[in-house]
């Protein structure tokens, strides 16, 4: 009887472990895990975060339309989804989903290794960018890039540092509203991790219109939006993301000849 009721307690544990795994995509069951399914190079995978209480399917904001865009610019060898900033442990859970190439619920290290990933959001959003950059450190999954907008620190989150496993990061900014966004940020490890730079924006001489904001967003953060919604800015960041469609573009380059 004991004997049986082991049996059935280890049946369960391992039951449980497969839900576990694809949720944490850490451990691997089979040593044919280890292998990927293709060696074809992975569609690069971009995910966006809302600011403040932003639905995710908002139009109005330019993370939504860039992502949109993105979709429709590069269908065969890009995926973008956007989240609200709330919804991380969503975010996360699908991004795992989207790795785990040969779809047995966890992830080897050679789908790890391989993960071509683009981080990106304005205001709460960016802050929750660095936050999912160091859950993905702390799995052995790499980063490509990270792309902060007015960045705005959440409780108990650190938007100003980060983690080595992102290969390039870059930050844009605004000083002149109440609410505004983090003037630099700085890497854990700069053998490993490149600031691509810290960029200001200014909408005194030259406002940007704000059509389908709400009126309290235009009149107490107003700048704060204004960046958010900053077709320079976006452009700049869209073009930024198409050097990583390729594994062989190059954003520095980018950076060197189009950025201020």
């Amino acid at each position: 009887m004991r004997i049986a009721r082991a049996s059935l307690a280890l049946l369960l544990i391992a039951a449980f472990s497969t839900q576990l795994h694809a949720k944490t995509a850490l451990f691997c069951a089979t040593p044919t895990a280890l292998q990927r399914t293709s060696e074809a190079p992975r569609k690069l995978i971009v995910l966006g975060f809302m600011g403040g209480r932003v639905h995710a399917t908002n139009y109005v904001h330019r993370e939504a339309l860039m992502a949109q865009q993105l979709q429709r610019r590069y269908p065969d060898t890009l995926h973008t989804e956007v989240f609200a900033n709330h919804d991380a442990t969503h975010a996360l859970d699908r991004l795992l989903d989207l790795l785990d190439e040969n779809r047995d619920g966890c992830l080897s290290p050679a789908e790890k290794s391989s993960a071509r990933i683009v981080l990106y959001g304005h205001s709460w959003g960016a802050s929750e960018t660095i936050t999912l950059a160091k859950r993905l450190q702390g799995m052995n999954i790499p980063v490509l890039l990270t792309v902060q907008v007015d960045s705005v620190e959440k409780l108990a989150e650190d938007d100003g540092t980060i983690p080595p496993n992102v290969h390039e990061a870059i930050n844009f900014y605004q000083t002149e509203g109440l609410l505004h966004g983090r003037a630099t940020i700085q890497a854990m490890d700069p053998k490993r991790t490149t600031i691509l730079g810290n960029f200001q924006s200014s909408y005194r001489s030259s406002p940007v219109p704000l059509d389908g904001y709400p009126w309290f967003a235009r009149t107490f953060m107003r700048q704060h939006i204004e960046i958010e919604n900053d077709r320079q800015v976006w452009d700049r960041i869209e073009a930024l993301i198409g050097t990583k469609v390729s594994p062989s573009g190059d954003s520095a380059l980018l950076v060197d000849k189009k950025l201020p």
